[in-house]
This record gives structure tokens, sequence and C-alpha cells, in this order.
């Protein structure tokens, strides 16, 4: 069993799979009389493939037990997923480009200032939380369509997580 080493999120490491969403180097709105700071243009929503609509919703995640297990990987065809913590706790995103290739894989450390907007067909795990009852916002398809393809990893292929051997 080999174990994935766990990096610092970060905008161009990310790159291939998608984007990450914070908001640090972006310069705000002010708005509402100056009572609120509006930070714009944060993420590309791609899902109007087939007649695709947005959909919003609110997913409360639990505690895996580690090591966390890496056995399925999963992709969306007709639309990009965006993952955003609500609680500020640290998460972390697991993407590859081919779920046949170990070397493909890259694990990361998000902080709880960030989210990540997973691109069309890109290759991740399911959301992966560090505090039981983890609450995010998702951003991603609804409609007619089958936008969800799996991979389970054979027994060759599996892969394990440690989460406490990182800093996010």
């Amino acid at each position: 069993m080999a174990t994935l080493s766990i990096e610092p999120l970060t905008k161009q490491a990310f790159a291939p799979f998608g984007e990450v969403i914070e908001t640090e180097g972006v310069i705000p709105l002010s708005i509402n009389q100056g009572f609120a700071r509006r930070f714009n243009d944060l993420a590309k929503i791609d899902v109007a493939a087939e007649g695709g609509q947005t959909n919003i919703s609110w997913f409360v995640a639990s505690l895996r037990p580690a090591p966390i297990a890496i056995r399925l990987m999963e992709r969306h065809p007709l639309g990009s997923q965006l993952f955003m913590p609500l609680g500020r706790v640290s998460w972390l995103v697991v993407v590859c480009t081919d779920p046949r290739h170990a070397a493909s894989y890259r694990a990361f450390a998000a902080t709880g200032h960030q989210g990540v907007n997973y691109a069309r067909n890109c290759w991740h795990h399911p959301l992966l939380v560090l505090e039981d009852s983890s609450p995010f916002l998702v951003v991603d398809r609804k409609g007619d369509g089958n936008n969800l393809e799996e991979y389970w990893l054979d027994e060759t292929m599996q892969l394990d997580l440690m989460p406490e051997h990182h800093e996010a």
C-alpha cells in the first residue's frame, strides 16, 4: 500500500485540475455603503453542457478514519464542481490525471479559507475533511445526462493518506 504525500494547495500547483477559490491577491469592490467587500469572478462555473443548470447545495461531511483510504476516484463529464468550506476548517483534496496511473495522483492540504473548482472531467476523490460535520457550499450541475463517472482502484493501486503528517 503506497502513501500519498500531501502538499499545500496553491493556484499554480492545482491549475491542471481546476481553480483554487480564495480571496488572497484579489482586490475587492466596496459595496453596501462601505460595509461589505465583494470579491468577483473567483471561479468559472461550467455547467451548461446538454442543457445543464447551476445547482447550489450545502454538504456536511464526516471525518474518515486515518489513514484515509483512497479507493475511489470520480469525475463529472458535463460540468465543473466547486467546493467551499463554510466552517473555516482545513480539508484535503485528492486529484489525478489518470486513475490507472499512480504517478498522476496529487494530494493537497487546503486551508479553511480555500475552496476548489474541479474542472469538467477532472478526476478527484469525494470530499475529504479533517473535522467531523464540516459544512461546504457546493456549486455544480443539475439536469439530464450522466454527469458522474466512477473508477474503483484495484488492490494494486490503492493509496493511503496520513493527514497528521501535513501542515495546512
